[in-house]
């Protein structure tokens, strides 16, 4: 029996790490939505922590993950699952004991990232050509942290096939983690649709929770997606930084958050007071570029203020982008 099958009792909803993209503001704003829209987050996960040859101190964790600080959630209650991406089973299992004994609740293991220069460093997706070491590793960090605290793992469908999906499969199970997120591509097929969410089905059969993510950007495919990959369970990344609402309207159709609603939330990412000030206007910038999928009023503004560099100008130029 899972010792988390509690945590799956219902269907969960997870904020997805994406690199560069959901840093700590990013969490809290996207969270923040989702809790006023009254569906929340089960949970969140951190971008990937990179471990190399040594152990992680202390200052790391908290630079990645400050929701440390506050019990491991963001400010509205939503638990932050701390990700770590290497290759050394020693050095990941005594950084994972490092996250938590500083707050985290629990700890995801990344082999999914196909970026090159984390690939070429033996980190990622890389290691799905290679499942007995993708065993070792998870299996090192279970037995490193207490039990009452998770070790999930995120994997993609292969490296540049899907040849290996069993003993990757295999391998996560025999190290006993606590669950597994499968992106429905390979390495090589990157982020360019489709997603194969059917080729996640034969997953649900090992016996532990399995969450479904890739390519989910409307409620539509979010429930396509939960038939073909036989899981009622989604982790939602790039579809919700362009739709924010995309969490709440999977579960009630009729849920819109309008250009207006998500004004003050845009002002609050602006006004951001933390430490983390580095490129906050590009960093805005890139959000409100994803948001043109989503929103014809982003589209319109991002003519506006796509050199503009003031932070002042820019919100004011998007508190007048409200169409009448």
């Amino acid at each position: 029996m899972n010792t988390f099958a509690h945590l799956f009792a219902k269907p969960v909803r997870l904020l997805a790490p994406m690199e560069g993209l959901t840093d700590p503001l990013m969490r809290q704003i996207l969270t923040q939505i989702a809790h006023d829209l009254g569906r929340p987050y089960d949970w969140s996960v951190s971008e990937f922590i990179r471990v190399t040859h040594y152990p992680l101190p202390a200052h790391v964790f908290y630079k990645y993950v400050p929701e440390l600080y506050t019990n491991g959630k963001t400010t509205n209650g939503t638990p932050v699952h701390v990700q770590l991406l290497g290759n050394n089973p020693k050095t990941m299992s005594q950084s994972a004991v490092t996250a938590v004994s500083l707050g985290a609740c629990a700890i995801d293991l990344n082999f999914g990232c196909p970026a090159k220069t984390v690939n070429h460093h033996k980190g990622g997706s890389v290691l799905l050509d290679e499942p007995d070491t993708l065993h070792t590793i998870i299996s090192a960090v279970r037995k490193a942290v207490p039990a009452h605290i998770p070790v999930s793992a995120k994997i993609r469908l292969g490296y540049a096939d899907m040849g290996k999906m069993h003993d990757i499969g295999q391998a996560v199970k025999s190290a006993n983690a606590s669950w597994l997120t499968i992106h429905a591509r390979t390495k090589v097929q990157g982020y360019k649709p489709p997603a194969y969410w059917d080729k996640i089905a034969p997953f649900t059969e090992l016996g532990l929770p399995i969450i479904a993510n890739g390519e989910i950007w409307h409620a539509k495919d979010a429930h396509n997606c939960m038939i073909q990959a036989n899981t009622p369970h989604l982790m939602l990344g790039r579809g919700v930084v362009t739709r924010p609402d995309l969490v709440a309207s999977i579960e009630h159709g009729d849920t819109v958050l309008t250009w207006a609603e998500l004004l003050p939330y845009q002002i609050a990412f602006l006004n951001d007071d933390t430490d983390n000030q580095s490129g906050l206007i590009g960093r805005y910038k890139q959000w409100l570029g994803m948001l043109t999928k989503g929103y014809h009023e982003a589209e319109c503004l991002w003519h506006v203020i796509k050199k503009e560099k003031d932070k002042m100008q820019i919100i004011s130029h998007l508190s007048g982008s409200v169409l009448t």
